[in-house]
Order: structure tokens, then C-alpha cells, then sequence
């Protein structure tokens, strides 16, 4: 028979040291994940880790290292797909990311086993798992850290509502009194409302601005002939 005769214990045992390494890391990943009720917990881990393991450790019995390398390629990339499951959406916030960063993690912990590297998986796990538990309390302290408006980088953006009449030529002097400011346009918007006047929205290049000094800008443009109101807005950057 054809398992009989390509059958050697020494591949075999090879095999089953790799799984059970892949086995063992991905479940000590899995479990943080699975204690902080993470999307993908200890049995994604878990599966990811021996999965790969598997196919980079049977390319490498069928077609040696080079192989290995192709399939560990598509064991990179496929990982991706799995990974954006976790990712989701909600209103402006993105949940997940950290999720689908570990069971990449896992995947390579399982390519390292599956290519006989053992030594390489104990320790990018050692790492993976330091850097979802020792450096939380650093996330925590730099999250709760006062900001100075000033050093943060943001998008800013001013709207003002203006009469219709005359909106080109108040785009010029918007545009103007802004750069005197030393707050370049990168781009102004104008949207056409029905009661006869227009909005106009320009979107500030700096990403870091003097909230004082934009109040004062702002005041200015509140005084030019046409405009009804004018206000600044922040988005965090991207």
C-alpha cells in the first residue's frame, strides 16, 4: 500500500512534535484571548496555529524548504481573510484589530513549528503573549494622559453659513485671513442651502493648531459682510 511504503517514523514523529508545539502555543494564546472574552478565543488559536503548522510542515516532507517558504507565502496572506471576520465597525469606533493581530501572530507560531523551528515559536509566543498582557497597563496610562490640544495632531476644519450673494469672493477672503493666520485651506466646500444662503466648510492643513489662536480667527470671519455664523470643528487625524 502506498501509506505503508511512503511511511517513516521519523517524518511521523517530526510531524507529531510540530503539531503538539503548534497545539501547546496556540492554546497559551488562545487562552488570554479567551479570558478577556475576546471574537477569536482559544479554539481559533488553537486551529489557526496547528493549521498552518500542518501545511508548512507538509510542504516541507514533499517539497523541502522551498516549498515550506511558497506555502508559509500563502499562509501570510490567507490569514488575512480570517482575520478581517473579527474586525468590526461600530459608528466611528473599530473593534477587533488587536483580535486579528494575534491569530496572525498564532499563524506564524504554528509556520515556525511546522518548519521545525520550535525554539523560534516558544519565543514569538513568549512575545505575543507579553504584548497583549504586560504592556496594557501601558496602553491604560497613555490613554488616561492629559493631552494639550496644541500637540495633538487633528484634522480642523471651519464652517460658516453666508449669504449667497457674494460666496465666491468671501471664499477668496476666507482663504486669505486664514493664510495671514498662518492656517493654510487645504480644500473649501461650498453647499448651497434652500433658504438662500450657503455653507462653506475649509479644511485647515495643519494638524496641530492653537485652539486660542483659531478662536480668534474665527471671531474675524464672524465679522465679514455675508457671513450669518462661523465655527471650527476637530476630527482626530488619521
Amino acid at each position: 500500500m502506498p501509506f505503508i511504503e511512503s511511511f517513516q517514523a521519523s517524518d511521523f514523529l517530526s510531524t507529531l512534535i510540530s503539531l503538539a508545539a503548534a497545539f501547546a502555543l496556540g492554546t497559551l494564546i488562545g487562552a488570554e484571548r479567551q479570558f478577556r472574552q475576546r471574537t477569536a478565543g482559544l479554539r481559533t488559536n488553537v486551529l489557526v496555529a496547528i493549521g498552518a503548522c500542518q501545511f508548512v510542515d507538509m510542504a516541507m516532507h514533499l517539497s523541502g524548504p522551498e516549498g515550506a517558504v511558497r506555502v508559509v507565502a500563502y499562509v501570510v496572506s490567507g490569514i488575512g481573510f480570517l482575520g478581517a471576520g473579527v474586525i468590526m465597525k461600530e459608528g466611528a469606533n473599530i473593534r477587533g484589530l488587536n483580535t486579528a493581530a494575534t491569530l496572525w501572530c498564532s499563524a506564524a507560531v504554528g509556520a515556525c513549528a511546522g518548519a521545525d523551528l520550535i525554539a523560534q515559536a516558544v519565543l514569538l509566543t513568549a512575545f505575543v503573549l507579553a504584548g497583549n498582557t504586560m504592556l496594557r497597563p501601558l496602553v491604560t496610562a497613555l490613554e488616561r494622559a492629559p493631552r494639550d490640544e496644541a500637540s495633538t495632531e487633528a484634522t480642523y476644519g471651519v464652517s460658516m453659513v453666508a449669504a449667497a450673494a457674494g460666496a465666491d469672493d468671501l471664499q477668496a477672503q476666507v482663504s486669505a485671513l486664514l493664510e495671514a493666520a498662518q492656517f493654510p485651506v487645504d480644500v473649501i466646500d461650498q453647499q448651497n442651502r434652500p433658504d438662500g444662503m450657503v455653507e462653506l466648510k475649509a479644511t485647515l492643513v495643519n494638524t496641530s493648531v492653537s485652539l486660542n489662536e483659531l478662536d480668534a480667527v474665527i471671531a474675524r470671519l464672524r465679522t465679514l459682510t455675508g457671513v450669518a455664523s462661523a465655527t471650527w470643528t476637530r476630527s482626530a487625524a488619521d
